[in-house]
């Protein structure tokens, strides 16, 4: 049985022009920002704060699985790359509140189709493995 590539109804997104010889070389600057938002943590911390502000323990729970120093390093790369604010706020016991910045709300916007095609066909090709 002969398997198609790709459906006669999905069709590949053209990539623009100025972006073809861009991406690719091996120094090119969206290869480290592709790489902390398309890390497992990454996306699903962006898609959890795209939601509202959250406290560190709320984006623990969210984000079943994740070690607190996973989340400690994933809050701290994706803040110092200007997609998530951290508000410490001056009171005991601390509270520090993250929220996505601007930039950040701009990501998660497109992220969500991407995760729910995961999410819609992850049984699928997860059965295919087997």
């Amino acid at each position: 049985m002969k398997v198609s590539a790709r459906s006669d109804t999905a069709q590949a997104a053209p990539l623009p022009v100025d972006l073809a010889d861009g991406v690719f070389p091996a120094g090119c600057p969206s290869r480290t920002v592709l790489d902390h938002v398309t890390s497992k943590w990454g996306v699903l911390i962006l898609l959890a704060l795209s939601e509202g502000e959250q406290r560190w323990s709320d984006l623990r729970r969210r984000a079943e699985g994740i070690s607190e120093k996973m989340l400690a390093q994933t809050l701290k790369t994706l803040e110092r790359d200007g997609l998530v604010r951290r508000d410490a706020q001056p009171v005991i016991p601390p509270r520090v509140d993250y929220s996505l910045t601007d930039r950040g709300y701009e990501l998660s916007a497109l992220l969500v189709p991407l995760v729910a095609w995961a999410f819609e066909n992850a049984e699928d090709i997860v059965n295919g493995q087997r």
